[in-house]
């Protein structure tokens, strides 16, 4: 049962994008800011889950980054924008709600997101939480076989059936075998998804083709209290992986999600909220 916290999608201008925005909560408790990775639009942080966390007293944020979703799309291949943007999109949506300081929690590609601005923006990031992501250093294990056999060969875009089909088997893949993949509620979102997408073709290609520009500084200079947070079935980036970014960050905590891929099973959300809620506390999960 939904209690009825969003206060829906509305849409705001960041330079030159329109982005796509939802909250949820009450706005005088701590932000929340969640931003997803490569490809992904907010959905895939869940309505239900967004809930969960603003019913521990927190404003929660989540969007829809440049070419996902209802937000601005490019020519497929050809993403007007860098990393440094996508990252200025984040403070940009702050000020439009006028949150001088936010907690920022980063999944997958957008942890390079959670550097930039944590070294380059200390005075407007109260934590970082990053959720199965990396350092990106050469020496960490590679992805496993397995995702790239398990992950299907590229669809027809104009067959909308099809690129569900497509992206719920990589997100199956992406689990590494979980026990807690759900392929009905997955496909579910997909569907929701696919329909409220401006150019799926621009979705599924421009985040990889983008300039991954960044900070001269590394995880070392972060100063803001920090969650790793990574699943013990990751194929993308293992473990390992995980570890290497809790070491790299000054007092950094790590909290290990058995069962979960590189994803947020909704089976674990009773042990990520409430370590999340602590954390954006001030305390130690």
């Amino acid at each position: 049962m939904t209690d009825h916290l969003s206060h829906g999608e509305r849409f705001v201008e960041i330079r030159d994008a329109e982005l796509c925005v939802e909250t949820f909560g009450n706005p005088a408790n701590p932000a929340v800011l969640l931003i997803d990775g490569a490809a992904a639009s907010m959905l895939w942080w869940e309505a239900e889950l967004c809930e969960q966390i603003a019913r521990g007293d927190r404003f929660v944020i989540r969007y829809d980054n440049r070419d996902t979703g209802r937000s601005t799309s490019y020519p497929p291949g050809r993403p007007g924008y860098t990393f440094t943007d996508l990252a200025g999109d984040a403070l940009g949506i702050l000020d439009t709600l006028n949150i001088e300081r936010a907690h920022i929690v980063c999944r997958s590609m957008s942890g390079g997101l959670g550097l930039i601005l944590g070294v380059g923006h200390p005075g407007r990031i109260a934590s970082l939480t990053f959720v199965s992501t990396s350092t990106g250093e050469d020496d960490l294990p590679p992805s496993s076989d397995r995702l790239t056999s398990d992950t299907p060969a590229d669809p027809d875009l104009a067959d909308s059936a099809a690129v569900v089909d497509f992206v719920v088997a990589s997100a199956k893949a992406y689990s590494g075998g979980s026990p807690y993949f759900d392929a009905t509620a997955t496909r579910a979102l997909v569907e929701r998804d696919v329909a409220r997408t401006r150019n799926i073709a621009s979705t599924l290609a421009n985040h990889y083709a983008m300039n991954f520009d960044g900070p001269s500084r590394g995880f070392a200079d972060i100063t803001a209290p920090t969650l790793v947070v990574h699943g013990d079935h990751d194929p993308l980036f293992p473990p390992p992986h995980g570890q290497a970014l809790r070491d790299a960050i000054p007092g950094a905590q790590l909290l290990i999600l058995e069962g979960a891929g590189h994803d947020l099973p909704k089976p674990l959300w009773d042990v990520f909220v409430p370590a999340l809620i602590q954390h954006t506390g001030g305390g130690r999960p």
